[in-house]
C-alpha cells in the first residue's frame, strides 16, 4: 500500500496531469509574484495592524497554492497522500487568511473580533481534522469549507459600510467561483474534472486577491 485513501480511486491520464500540471505552475509563479507586490504595496499606505493582516493573506495564498502544486504534481506514493494532508489542510487556513484583512478593516469592531475567532477557529480545527485523520470526512470538510467561506456574510452590514463596493463585488465573485467549482471537484468522472476546478480555484483566488489589493492598498492610496 502506498497511503492512498481507500476511497480515491480516480486515475487521470496524462493529458489531464499535463492541463493540471499546467494550471498549478500558473497559479504558483502568479501567486508569489501578486503576493510579494500586495505586500510591498501595502507598506506605505497601511497602518501596522493592515500590513500584518496583508502579510498572514499572502503567506497563506502562496502556501496553498504550493501545497496544492506539491500534491497533485506528485506521482502517486506515500509522499503523495502525506502532501494531500497539508493541501486540504493549507485550503482553511487561505479561507481564515482571505478574510483577516477584512476583518482588519474593520479595526476595533465586535464583529470584527467575533467573526475572526469563528473563522480561525474553524480553519484550524478543520486543518487538524485533515492532518490527524486524513481520507475522513472528505465529504463534510467541503460543507465547512464552504461554511467557512460564506460566513463573511454574517458581517455583511459592516462589511458594506467599511468596505469599497468593488471590494464587495469582487469578494462576492470569488465565493461564487469556487462554491460553483466544487461541482467539478465533485464530478470525478469527468474528463480534466481536476484541472478544471483547479481553473476555478486560480480565478476565484484571483477575485480575492483584488478585493484585499483594492480595499487595503488602491483604496486607501487614493
Amino acid at each position: 500500500m502506498d497511503g492512498r485513501p481507500a476511497h480515491m480511486t480516480r486515475v487521470y491520464d496524462s493529458a489531464e496531469l499535463v492541463a493540471d500540471g499546467c494550471v498549478h505552475v500558473l497559479g504558483v509563479a502568479a501567486g508569489v509574484i501578486a503576493a510579494v507586490f500586495l505586500v510591498v504595496l501595502a507598506i506605505g499606505p497601511a497602518e501596522p495592524l493592515e500590513i500584518t493582516s496583508v502579510a498572514v493573506y499572502a503567506t497563506a495564498l502562496v502556501a496553498m497554492l504550493a501545497c496544492s502544486a506539491a500534491y497533485n504534481m506528485t506521482p502517486p506514493s506515500r509522499l503523495k497522500w502525506l502532501l494531500r494532508r497539508a493541501d486540504h489542510s493549507t485550503i482553511y487556513l487561505m479561507i481564515a487568511g482571505t478574510y483577516t484583512p477584512f476583518m482588519a478593516a474593520l479595526k476595533a469592531s465586535p464583529w470584527a473580533a467575533a467573526l475572526s475567532a469563528i473563522v480561525w477557529t474553524g480553519a484550524l480545527g478543520g486543518a487538524a481534522l485533515k492532518v490527524f485523520y486524513p481520507g475522513r470526512f472528505d465529504r463534510l470538510s467541503i460543507l465547512l469549507y464552504l461554511a467557512l467561506g460564506w460566513s463573511i456574510v454574517l458581517a455583511f452590514e459592516p462589511l458594506a459600510m467599511a468596505l469599497p463596493s468593488t471590494s464587495l463585488w469582487l469578494l462576492s465573485a470569488g465565493g461564487l467561483l469556487y462554491t460553483f467549482g466544487v461541482i467539478f471537484h465533485v464530478w470525478e468522472s469527468l474528463r480534466f474534472q481536476n484541472a478544471i476546478w483547479h481553473a476555478f480555484v486560480l480565478a476565484a483566488a484571483a477575485c480575492h486577491y483584488g478585493a484585499v489589493l483594492d480595499c487595503m492598498v488602491l483604496s486607501r492610496a487614493a
